[in-house]
Parts: C-alpha cells; structure tokens; sequence
C-alpha cells in the first residue's frame, strides 16, 4: 500500500466529514471575525450591502487583457460587505467592515477538509505521545496561518483595505508595521499549506508501514 492509495482510501471513508467540517471552517471564519471586529469597536453593523459576485468575475474575465492579472483580481472580488457606517462625514465612511469574499471562503473550506483528513489519519495512526503530539501541533500551527492570512476585515485606519494585517492592528501592532507585513500574506499562506499536506503525507506514510512492522514483528515472535 502506497502513501497515494493510503490518502485516497481515508478520503473515500471520510468524504462525508471533509466537507462537512470545510463548510464550517468557512462559516465559522466568517462569524468569528464579525464577532472581533464588533468586540474590538463596541459597535454593532448597521449595514449590509450585497454584489453581483457573479456578473462582476465575467466583467473581470471580459475586460482584463492578461490572464494572469485575471485570478488576482477575482480574489479580491467580494460578495457580501457588512459594516459600521459613520454618517458624521456627509454620505457616511465605512469605518470598519467584513467582507464575505468567495474565493478565501473556498480556500477555507479546502482547509476544514483538509484539516479533517489530518484528524482522521491522526485517529489511526499508532504514534507514541510525543510525535502525536508534534503532528497535532503542525496541523494547528498551519491552520493558524491559512485562516489568519485569509482574513477578510477592513478598518479605515488601514486604508479601508480589506486584509488579514487588519487582524494584527487590531490586536495592537502598529499599523505601519502591520501594513508593511501584508506583503508576507502569500508566503505564510503557502507556508500553511505545505504544513498540511507535509502532515498529510507523513500520516500516510506511516500508515503505508504499519502492516509491514506488524507482519515483520509476528514473524520474528
């Protein structure tokens, strides 16, 4: 058993809670950053604007010359945007806002599934304590940094921007600091994944060897 048929053999068995725990990372993330966003301002949104996701991505796709400017772009594209509007300053300035976009959500989800492919190698796999819990501790940390980099809030102090480094000025780090931080959003991105699928692998693989170390210890005994 190789480590490719051990990993299609646990997401055959475990589809069903794959997506079931993708589409709850992706909602939760969603409501655990409405939830910081009104704990940090002791305000509750008083706005709700909705957009055209879909006919806005086909303008996207008609419009831009270069295909790889196009993925970028829709990244950034936002379905919902709930908010505090401040209507001191004639029309009203977003102070601060969620904005629900599709792209990151689906990231999200591949991370809940992924997340729940660990678990289930994690279940039963036959590690002692130590390495179950450096293996536990490499899913956690590269959870950590997809949902943190995928972060989707805005604050008019940071530009308006919607960006994971609102989170970290948020929480007290210098804007500049953190605006200047914004540019590491991909690579710690990357970094999370690879942690993942690192752990994916690892699993699989000692799974791939427990049948040959059962077998070759019976015929020792």
């Amino acid at each position: 058993m190789n480590v490719l048929t051990t990993i299609g053999r646990a997401m055959r068995q475990d589809w069903r809670r794959m997506i079931v725990m993708g589409l709850m990372f992706a909602l939760l993330m969603q409501v655990l950053m409405m939830i910081a966003l009104m704990v940090r301002f002791q305000a509750l949104p008083n706005y709700v604007v909705g957009y055209d996701w879909i006919g806005n991505v086909i303008h996207i796709i008609k419009s831009t010359p270069s295909w790889s400017d196009i993925m970028p772009i829709v990244n950034q594209e936002w379905l919902i945007e709930i908010g505090k509007m401040n209507y001191d300053y004639g029309t009203g300035i977003s102070e601060w806002s969620l904005n629900v976009v599709p792209v990151r959500m689906m990231v999200l989800f591949v991370l809940g599934a992924l997340v729940a492919l660990c678990l289930s190698l994690l279940r039963r796999d036959q590690c002692d304590t130590v390495t179950g819990t450096t293996l536990r501790a490499a899913t956690g940390l590269g959870t950590i940094l997809i949902a943190m980099t995928n972060a989707t809030m805005s604050w008019v102090v940071c530009c308006a921007a919607p960006s994971w480094v609102v989170g970290l000025a948020m929480l007290g780090l210098g804007v500049s600091t953190s605006l200047a931080l914004e540019s590491m959003g991909p690579v710690l991105n990357l970094a999370g994944f690879g942690l993942l699928f690192c752990t994916i692998v690892f699993l699989a693989w000692r799974k791939a060897r427990q049948p040959r170390i059962v077998s070759g210890s019976l015929k020792h005994a």
